[in-house]
């Protein structure tokens, strides 16, 4: 089952690939999904669909599920209670989210004929991401409120997760998708070396990525290189590295 498809030009996943990949009941998870439904929706429509289920000696049972894009996924895995496998699955959905978003705008946008429209296309991204935290730190923070100390808790911590990532995003590529060698050097303090690019260049251009130019006060412009690549080629997590926004314990 893929974590996460495209309907309707919107990149989602399911209820149903939510419960596999955290081991759990999915009568428990929609049920969560119930719940919080209200909450969910504060980013968009839930979708609610009907599957049929069906059983070794033949025939089937209808059940419900969830369509939920990616603010809606990550705020319903922070209502789940923490675990290893939990936490490995948040970062997988992420990246899995983060890679079939850029595959969707490769096949449906065309790239900048200049440099002034490539730095008004960055900002646009960058003031759409900017709404999307400032709107789960509002749903975040409105949930604390009224929820009980252990929800209170959760929020807290998610809603400081979250401001964080904005204030790294905000200096030199920092951020849970991508980030750039200086930042990782940074905060790993390890030094790749002059090529130390390279192989996350090769791991970009094997998939059809162009990892996007970020300003640096000293050397102009950077290269911010996707999670998925500092993964696969140094065996780095950036969500791990520079605190996932959502997670709690």
């Amino acid at each position: 089952m893929n974590l996460v498809t495209i309907k309707d030009g919107q990149v989602v996943t399911t209820t149903l690939a939510i419960a596999k990949g955290t081991r759990n009941d999915h009568a428990s998870v929609i049920k969560l999904a119930r719940t919080y439904q209200a909450d969910l929706e504060e980013f968009g429509p839930v979708g609610f669909e009907i599957h049929v289920v069906t059983r070794p000696q033949g025939g089937g049972t209808p059940a419900e599920f969830a369509i939920l894009n990616e603010p809606q996924a990550t705020l319903l895995l922070t209502y789940m209670r923490n675990s290893e496998i939990v936490r490995a699955f948040k970062k997988k959905l992420v990246r899995e989210f983060w890679e079939l978003v850029q595959e969707r705008n490769r096949a449906g946008s065309s790239m900048p004929e200049n440099y002034i429209e490539a730095l008004e296309h960055l900002l646009a991204s960058k003031r759409s991401e900017q709404l999307a935290l400032d709107q789960r730190d509002h749903a975040i923070a409105t949930k604390a409120e009224i929820g009980t100390r252990r929800e209170a808790t959760a929020m807290a911590t998610a809603s400081a997760a979250v401001r964080r990532a904005q204030q790294l995003q905000e200096q030199l590529g920092l951020g849970t998708r991508q980030a750039s060698v200086v930042a990782v050097e940074k905060a790993t303090r390890r030094n790749f070396g002059t090529a130390g690019y390279v192989p996350l260049r090769k791991w970009c251009t094997a998939r059809g990525i162009t990892a996007p130019k970020v300003i640096h006060p000293t050397f102009g412009t950077v290269r911010s290189w996707p999670a998925g690549a500092w993964m696969d080629v140094y065996q780095i997590d950036l969500a791990e590295l520079f605190g996932a926004a959502g997670e709690h314990e």
